[in-house]
């Protein structure tokens, strides 16, 4: 029996941060190509995506916003958003295992009926995660630290959950830093897959986007260099761990 590779779906238009992206989801999940596959959802439909194939999905970040006005998304983002939608009613049905790093609040908190919205936003580069006492019991979380640095950077994020969905993790200026519905699909407003090098190529791609004033990007990636991030990556590496499978 072969072992069931894990899909990454990515929402990054741009070849270097999606790449780069890869890399490192790969990296810190401690997989190779054959373990973890890759759709560009920008360069391509989802199409239908047979849950017994996999062993897990996780969603990566990038400039979408489920918040962002209607007016103002592309046809691409549309489609999306669309597929993202039916997929994630498919996964929670079945409890199967998923992590959303970032933009998988977004998506993945509309589909509970989560609050997301624009009241708190983070600036780009290093934070403070905190666990809940809920995240201390998580397979995922447990263990790590009491607070510990990771890097984020978003537009929009949960203001508050609905029942039966458990928070995992907050942050000083942003309530709901993880989060999991069931026993088997997660998602993160922080990183998982970020290190300094990531943040900071991170910055240099998205200077325009928006998330911040583009002349403060060499003084954002000062500050990321003065973080030290090692135990978001614990986090993706448990996953890959907990959810690996033969098929």
């Amino acid at each position: 029996m072969a072992d069931a590779p894990f899909l990454l779906l990515s929402i990054r238009g741009e070849d270097e941060a999606a790449d780069d992206e890869y890399r490192a989801m790969m990296r810190f999940a401690a997989l190779d190509e054959h373990g973890m596959h890759r759709i560009r959802l920008t360069r391509q439909p989802l199409g239908d995506i047979d849950l017994s194939r996999w062993s897990g999905i996780v969603l990566g970040g990038g400039p979408y916003n489920v918040s962002d006005e209607p007016e103002t998304k592309s046809p691409t983002q549309r489609r999306v958003e669309a597929e993202l939608g039916e997929l994630l009613a498919t996964v929670i049905a079945h409890d199967f295992p998923f992590l959303g790093c970032c933009y998988g609040v977004g998506t993945l908190g509309t589909a509970v009926g989560a609050v997301v919205d624009r009241a708190h936003s983070e600036p780009v580069g290093g934070l403070t995660v905190e666990l809940t006492a809920d995240g201390h019991a998580d397979p995922l979380f447990a263990g790590l630290p009491d607070a510990f640095d990771a890097f984020g950077g978003h537009k929009e994020a949960a203001s508050s959950l609905p029942e039966g969905v458990v928070c995992l993790a907050t942050s000083p200026d942003c309530p709901v830093q993880a989060f999991r519905v069931g026993a088997n699909v997660y998602a993160t407003q922080f990183h998982p897959e970020l290190d300094v090098d990531g943040v900071c190529m991170r910055i240099d791609v998205y200077k325009d986007y928006g998330y911040f004033a583009p002349e403060t990007a060499d003084s954002l990636k000062d500050a990321a260099r003065q973080r030290v991030v090692e135990h978001p990556m614990v986090i993706l590496r448990r996953f890959a761990q907990r959810y690996a499978r033969t098929r």
